[in-house]
């Protein structure tokens, strides 16, 4: 067999050593609470699935949609960033639906980056962020992010250095996996340092209704002129717990949305049509279906942060995220995330991700997704209470 070249610029990835190792263990008879993957496990709203089974009984709805998305899903979209956001955008030039905010992401960066283009992203991040730019065969370069860090040196230092200059940067806030936040101040000093040194933005802002106590999320696209170098994705995924649907978008600078518009018409034809049209519903109905969601994963938050505070683990409250960021404790920092990742699911029973999947930088972090109820998170405390 000949060697795939792309393949090789990938690396293992680092999850599967813990998802076997958990696996092994369920075989084995063994209970194990998995705050591992961000896998939300809370059932979609009824009125979204209702609209659903609605449409899915309609024989017109089964055929091949629209790769951009269909207009009146697209309309809700900018209807609902103007709600949020009081942000203008076209529905036609500036919208474009995506079979989830990861599959667009990455063939947007596909679309525009070509081999050997430099391309920054932060470290720890959400790994598509990243390999999007290897799957693309762009250079990637790592700018490290942490409450000891400043991100804007650290990205004048990398631009300095780096030629060919930088073409794109990719961030996301609220971030996966550190939970840090933003102002409208740092967005605006993005957009004023990449007109500058003319890169490229995308912005990923998956966990936009996931925050807690009174912090309120700004849009990236809020900041004058953001049009004009970048772009912003969203996904249902999280705010209206809809995973497995697979549907998000991007809005934005209308060149990089007629790229993304162009190779997605070559690769897919859009979502399946029910589940667009279920889209609507959601986006244009009722919030507090989300405030509940919400509500949900705050009291999962609070539990464990507060049962990990209790047994000497001393952790932050995230603002915003379904995620908590924890600096590995003092005596087990040496293990590394992997080794200390893997001690946690063999003798305290708890799957977490290790913080080495997300960058080098997060090897001294693991990662706990909120997706168990109150009762199993006070159970996996008291696991990790023995280990403590």
């Amino acid at each position: 067999m000949q060697e795939f070249r792309r393949m090789t610029r990938l690396p293992p990835y680092v999850f599967s050593i813990v998802n076997e190792l958990k696996m092994e263990m369920r075989r084995k008879g063994e209970d194990i609470i998995d705050l591992g993957m961000g896998n939300p496990d809370i059932p979609t709203p009824k009125h979204i699935v209702d609209k659903l089974v609605e449409a899915a009984q309609k024989g017109h709805n089964h055929r091949y949609s629209a790769s951009k998305g269909i207009t009146k899903l697209r309309q809700a979209i900018v209807d609902w960033y103007k709600r949020r956001f009081d942000v203008d955008i076209d529905p036609e030039e500036e919208a474009i639906v995506t079979i989830g905010a990861k599959e667009g992401l990455s063939h947007l960066v596909l679309a525009v980056v070509s081999p050997g283009d430099v391309v920054f992203a932060p470290n720890p991040t959400y790994p598509i962020h990243p390999y999007s730019v290897i799957i693309a065969g762009g250079d990637l370069r790592s700018i490290p992010i942490g409450p000891d860090r400043d991100f804007f040196e650290d990205l004048l230092t990398a631009t300095k250095q780096t030629w060919p200059k930088p073409k794109m940067l990719i961030i996301s806030y609220p971030h996966n996996p550190t939970t840090a936040v933003v102002d409208i101040s740092f967005f605006e000093k993005i957009v004023a340092f990449c007109k500058e040194h003319e890169m490229m933005v995308i912005h990923d802002f998956a966990y936009a209704d996931l925050v807690f106590d009174g912090y309120t999320p700004p849009s990236f696209l809020q900041v004058p002129g953001a049009k004009e170098i970048g772009v912003e994705f969203f996904s249902l995924s999280k705010s209206y717990s809809m995973p497995g649907w697979r549907v998000g978008f991007c809005v934005g600078n209308r060149d990089l949305v007629a790229a993304l518009r162009r190779i997605k018409s070559y690769l897919d034809y859009g979502v399946f049509q029910p589940i667009q049209i279920a889209s609507i519903i959601a986006l244009n109905g009722p919030y507090e279906c989300v405030q509940e969601i919400v509500s949900i994963y705050k009291e999962r938050r609070d539990v464990l942060v507060d049962g990990l505070n209790r047994i000497g683990w001393q952790v932050e409250k995230p603002k915003a995220t379904m995620f908590v960021w924890a600096k590995i404790p003092e005596p087990f920092r040496e293990m590394g995330s992997i080794e200390f990742s893997k001690m946690l699911l063999e003798k305290a029973k708890v799957a977490v991700s290790p913080g080495i999947g997300f960058g080098q930088y997060g090897d001294d972090h693991v990662r706990f997704a909120l997706v168990e109820n109150p009762h199993r998170i006070r159970q996996a405390i008291r696991g990790i209470k023995k280990i403590m």
